[in-house]
């Protein structure tokens, strides 16, 4: 007998060189054809990875999209040769080692504090602008893609959310969605300057709850849900800074959710399309505490390939025991509490 597909969708989070960890859990996920997806939202890293997928299912199937997500990352790493770490025999520790030990990193990061993106680079050089613009073909992706996307930008004159979908989105959406204002120049859209999307949504979940059907909702999130210690050292203090930055979006959101679910559920007879999609709603999430709480901020400009293929490797990790905790029969089962965020 053939297992019957469920059709989920995608929030995928940014996070710089963290969403190697992301690579690795659609590509352990394409692999399950139990799997159906039918829209990605996603913010910088992540709406890297969701444009990527979603070319690659154009063109190739699944197969294609994670081929597709492999020369992505693959363009993103550069060789290794100074790392004593071997790209497969990566533990946790291991992964946390390497990203707090190059102070070449952390001087880099330091400077970009210092000075603006216009003194360091005038010219706005920016290598994913030549990688995408060979490994992407946005007219076909818009005229062949088959998944939903929304992906994440944020207006510089307002500080308001831009999703840009299918139908608008070109290389420089993209490289909107991961413009980090201490790294690169604003980029330009019709007039308009925006920044990185995960300043404002990290990542969206609003429009896979009213643009697509399925009630099943995965995130794959980058960065730790909870550190049990407080920060007490500067370096400490700062990331943990840098980490709720980018995330409160994401909880307010959540949080907003849990009392719409919650008040929808409270009254059966209320009828709508908004409350059946509520009450359906679940959400999944596919993430890692001890990983992610080991890597510094600095680590996000890591893209040695011993790096990155470790946190593709954790990702598939994760992944994999997802699928098999939580995929049982023809049915998904969630392992995130929403009601936590309620009062």
């Amino acid at each position: 007998m053939q297992n019957k597909t469920v059709s989920v969708t995608l929030a995928l989070q940014g996070g710089g060189s963290h969403g190697a960890f992301t690579w690795g859990a659609l590509d352990r996920l394409l692999e399950d054809p139990r799997i159906d997806i039918e829209g990605i939202s996603g913010a910088s890293a992540g709406a890297m990875n969701a444009v990527a997928m979603s070319y690659g299912l154009a063109i190739g199937g699944r197969d294609g999209a994670r081929q597709a997500l492999a020369d992505f990352w693959g363009s993103v790493s550069t060789r290794d040769i100074y790392s004593f770490m071997r790209p497969e025999a990566l533990s946790e520790v291991g992964i946390a080692s390497q990203a707090t030990s190059s102070a070449l990193l952390k001087h880099m990061f330091s400077v970009t504090r210092m000075f603006s993106p216009y003194q360091l680079n005038p010219f706005d050089l920016n290598p994913l602008r030549d990688i995408l613009a060979k490994q992407i073909d946005f007219e076909r992706l818009r005229s062949d893609g088959k998944i939903k996307l929304f992906i994440a930008a944020t207006q510089v004159s307002t500080g308001r959310l831009r999703i840009f979908r299918n139908h608008d989105l070109t290389q420089d959406a993209l490289l909107a969605s991961a413009c980090l204002p201490s790294m690169h120049h604003a980029v330009e859209i019709d007039g308009e300057a925006y920044w990185d999307g995960g300043l404002t949504a990290n990542p969206p979940i609003f429009p896979l709850l009213h643009l697509c059907a399925s009630p099943d909702v995965v995130a794959v999130l980058l960065h730790p849900f909870r550190r049990p210690v407080t920060p007490t050292s500067t370096d400490e203090i700062g990331q943990r800074l840098s980490e709720i930055s980018f995330s409160s979006t994401f909880f307010t959101e959540l949080g907003g959710l849990a009392l719409a679910k919650h008040e929808a559920c409270a009254d059966p007879q209320a009828r709508g399309k908004m409350h059946e999609r509520l009450r359906e709603l679940q959400i999944h999430v596919i993430d890692s505490d001890a990983v992610m709480s080991q890597l510094s901020v600095s680590s996000k400009l890591n893209t040695k390939a011993s790096f990155i293929h470790a946190l593709h490797d954790a990702g598939r990790q994760r992944a994999d025991i997802w699928l098999a905790e939580k995929f049982t029969g023809n049915k998904l089962h969630p392992n995130f509490d929403l009601d936590q965020f309620l009062a």
